[in-house]
């Protein structure tokens, strides 16, 4: 159980570094390049403010579940595996903070371009 969560949590970090993660992209695979940018970029905020939330929420759920036990095994407390959530959390925000990094990146490069083509 505790090895099963921790791996859950680490390897969305992995598929979402990768970009590996699913999408549906019928509706914005037809907008042009611009405001897909900035759907894009929208998107990636809203995600990183569920993650916030996932944090707290998870921090708190640590500290409610630390004075219970894995069953069997009264040493080892359950705060171990609901620690895998925030923590979790906490890696998919950074790797979400670092899109964003890179799509403002994009997004100063396609304005650039795009100013440079006016001209």
């Amino acid at each position: 159980t505790c090895l099963f969560a921790w791996a859950c949590f680490l390897c969305a970090d992995i598929a979402w570094r990768n970009n590996g993660m699913m999408a549906i992209e019928l509706v914005t695979s037809r907008l042009p390049a611009h405001p897909r940018q900035w759907l894009r970029y929208l998107n990636l905020f809203i995600i990183a403010a569920f993650l916030l939330y996932v944090i707290w929420l998870g921090l708190s759920l640590s500290w409610t579940s630390r004075v219970r036990s894995f069953q069997g095994i009264p040493e080892i407390s359950y705060s171990w595996v609901t620690m895998s959530m925030p923590v979790g959390a906490a890696l998919l925000l950074i790797t979400t903070l670092l899109k964003i990094r890179e799509e403002r990146r994009g997004l100063g490069e396609a304005l650039g371009a795009a100013a440079t083509d006016v001209m």
